[in-house]
Formats: structure tokens, sequence, C-alpha cells
């Protein structure tokens, strides 16, 4: 039942000592969850998205992807920074050009279902 506030709250209080234990059991550590946290938090700004499906496209240099999203080439130096950290992209050096792309097949996963989602 709900009440007045339109929070759903159990009628009377009757812990489920199994259900909770089972779960207990299952919920990964809080370090984990901490930097689950943390990587779903780079999937928060909408430049880092763009970055990301640009990189689905192709490997690119910052230039490229800079001239391609309208935005200078620090901001992009800036997002591709934190996408590195978080081991969503990686890089390689030709000449004097460093080329970015996609770490892995699991971040384009983790977009398409994103968006898949968003258009249900």
């Amino acid at each position: 039942m709900s009440n007045h506030s339109g929070v759903e709250r159990c009628e009377y209080i009757h812990v489920h000592e199994d259900i909770v234990e089972k779960v207990k059991n299952r919920i990964p550590p809080e370090q984990e969850l901490y930097d689950l946290a943390d990587f779903f938090k780079v999937f928060g700004d909408s430049t880092r998205i763009k970055i990301l499906y640009v990189l689905f496209q192709s490997e690119m240099c910052v230039c490229d992807i800079a001239q391609l999203l309208g935005m200078t080439q620090s901001a992009i130096s800036h997002q591709l920074r934190v996408l590195k950290q978080m081991k969503l992209v990686k890089f390689r050096r030709d000449g004097k050009t460093i080329f970015y792309s996609l770490a892995d097949d699991h971040i384009q996963t983790i977009m398409n279902q994103g968006l898949e989602h968003i258009e249900e």
C-alpha cells in the first residue's frame, strides 16, 4: 500500500530474513559499487557521449574529433583524458599523431543498451 506521500511502504514491518540474506550475499563489495558508480558518471556528460559515438565509427585524432564536433582541441583533449582514465578509450601513436579508438566492444554494448532503454 502507499501512504499519502506516494511512497510505497509495507503495511506492517516483517523482514523476510531468507530473502535479505540471499540478496546480501550477492551484492558486490562496497569498493566495486563505488567504482561502478564512477564508471557510469563518465556517461553523464553529452560531450563524452558524442566522442564515444564518433569513435564507434572510426579511429580519430583530436583535430578530427574537434572539427567534427565543432569544439576546441583543448576541450576534446580534456574529455579524452577522462575517457582514458576510465579505460573507455585507447590510443596509438603514428608519427606525431595520436589516434583514439574505443577500448573494447563493451563500450558500444553499454551505449547501445542505454539508447535502447531510452527509446522504449
